[in-house]
C-alpha cells in the first residue's frame, strides 16, 4: 500500500488535458567509423581540422508517438587526407500527448534532441578514442537557442515574402 493511499488521501491523477511527454526508446539508428589514411596517418604531423555537421529529423511513428533522430558527424582532416570520420544517428521514440501544435514542434526541436545528445557525444567519443585517436569532447549544444534562430529565420522569410507581395505605392 502507498504512502498516500495509506494516510487516506488519493494518489494525484493526471489531469485531462495536461501535457505529457514519454520516453519510450533509445537507440543507436546507425553509426559508422572510417579511418581512410590509416596507419600512415599516425605517422603524421600537423594540426588537425576538425568539423561538426549536426542535424535532425522527426517522423510520426503513430498517433502521437515520433520518432526523433540526432544525426552528428564529425571529420577530422590532417592536411589534405582525412584522419576520420565518426557518424552516429542517436534516435528515440517519444509518447508526445497534450501538447498545441506550436508546442508540439518546440518539444521536438530542443527537448527531444537534449535527451538524445548525450548518448551521441558518448558514441562519438568511444568510436574516435576506439580508431585510435586522441578523444574527442563534444561541447553541450543549446537546442534551444538553434530553434529560437530557426524561429527568427522563419519569421525574417515571412516579413520578406509578405514585403515583396505587397503592392507598390506610387504617386500619380
Amino acid at each position: 500500500m502507498t504512502e498516500s493511499a495509506a494516510n487516506g488521501a488519493t494518489p494525484p491523477q493526471p489531469q485531462q488535458g495536461t501535457a505529457q511527454i514519454a520516453l519510450q526508446k533509445i537507440y543507436v539508428k546507425d553509426a559508422s567509423f572510417e579511418a581512410p589514411s590509416a596507419p600512415a596517418i599516425f605517422q603524421e604531423d600537423g594540426q588537425s581540422n576538425l568539423q561538426l555537421n549536426m542535424s535532425q529529423k522527426v517522423g510520426a511513428v503513430g498517433e502521437n508517438v515520433y520518432e526523433v533522430v540526432l544525426t552528428i558527424t564529425l571529420t577530422c582532416t590532417l592536411g589534405d587526407k582525412t584522419a576520420y570520420l565518426a557518424e552516429v544517428q542517436q534516435a528515440g521514440i517519444f509518447g508526445l500527448n497534450g501538447f498545441d501544435p506550436r508546442v508540439l514542434e518546440g518539444v521536438l526541436a530542443t527537448y527531444c534532441p537534449n535527451v538524445l545528445f548525450p548518448y551521441a557525444r558518448q558514441a562519438i567519443s568511444d568510436m574516435v578514442q576506439n580508431g585510435g585517436f586522441a578523444p574527442y569532447f563534444l561541447q553541450p549544444i543549446n537546442f534551444d537557442q538553434i530553434y529560437a534562430e530557426q524561429l527568427r529565420r522563419r519569421g525574417d522569410q515571412a516579413q520578406q515574402g509578405a514585403a515583396a507581395e505587397a503592392p507598390a505605392v506610387g504617386s500619380a
